[in-house]
């Protein structure tokens, strides 16, 4: 599978990339900053890309299988809400100038319903990451109006970060629309695992045009 992930060099689009090469796939990695990606693989190729030049983005996506947005605008950037926003529309406007079939978008958990709520809009949800959030369930309900491409929208474990230290164990559950607990109550799950889950589903889809989502 032609590959062209966007956000290769964050802690989600690291291990993505590690897994999609780990499974013979040619990747594209497009990063504003080339000098940051130390990966080396013979399946890999490395262009300087940014997603608010969604002209040149699509000439760059052109010709793969499945774009793959790992997309981050940074977590203590200010204006992170409007910048996920612009980032995610602009990659999906060139996917589909590209003619690439198909979208994979790595969300948040925010937008998965607990007890009839979005978690996002609960009383406890943490301040300090509910812009971004907020800005992954609004996208998500944009590409749901989305019928040229073949998408599909990934919210991980409520608790996805860098703290998980199980690594890669290849175990997950599914989910849609609800978190997945294990019997502690728990929703969570390794980045490494992640990665583990989206792979699996590119290469065997369940979920077009759907939300899932994965946890121990």
């Amino acid at each position: 599978m032609k590959i062209a992930l966007l956000g290769a060099t964050g802690f989600v689009g690291s291990r993505l990339l590690r897994e999609a090469l780990t499974r013979g796939h040619q990747v594209t990695a497009i990063v504003r900053d080339p000098a940051k990606l130390t990966e080396t693989n013979d399946h890999l190729t490395v262009v300087a890309g940014d997603v608010n030049n969604p002209e040149q983005l699509a000439q760059q996506l052109a010709g793969h299988d499945v774009v793959l947005n790992a997309f981050s605008a940074g977590w203590t950037n200010p204006n992170l809400y409007d910048d996920f926003l612009a980032g995610s529309r602009a990659i999906e406007r060139a996917t589909v100038a590209a003619g690439v079939p198909r979208l994979f978008a790595i969300g948040g958990a925010g937008s998965l319903f607990l007890n009839g709520q979005q978690l996002v809009d609960g009383p406890e949800f943490p301040a300090n990451i509910k812009p971004g959030a907020l800005a992954a369930r609004d996208y998500l309900n944009e590409l749901k109006q989305n019928t040229q491409l073949d998408w599909t929208f990934f919210s991980p474990a409520i608790e996805m970060h860098p703290g998980i230290d199980t690594g890669r164990t290849g175990h997950y559950r599914l989910g849609t629309e609800n978190p997945v607990f294990n019997a502690e109550g728990r929703s969570i799950l390794s980045g490494e695992d992640l990665a583990v889950a989206v792979l699996d589903e590119l290469e065997k889809p369940q979920y077009s045009r759907q939300r899932f989502t994965a946890a121990y």
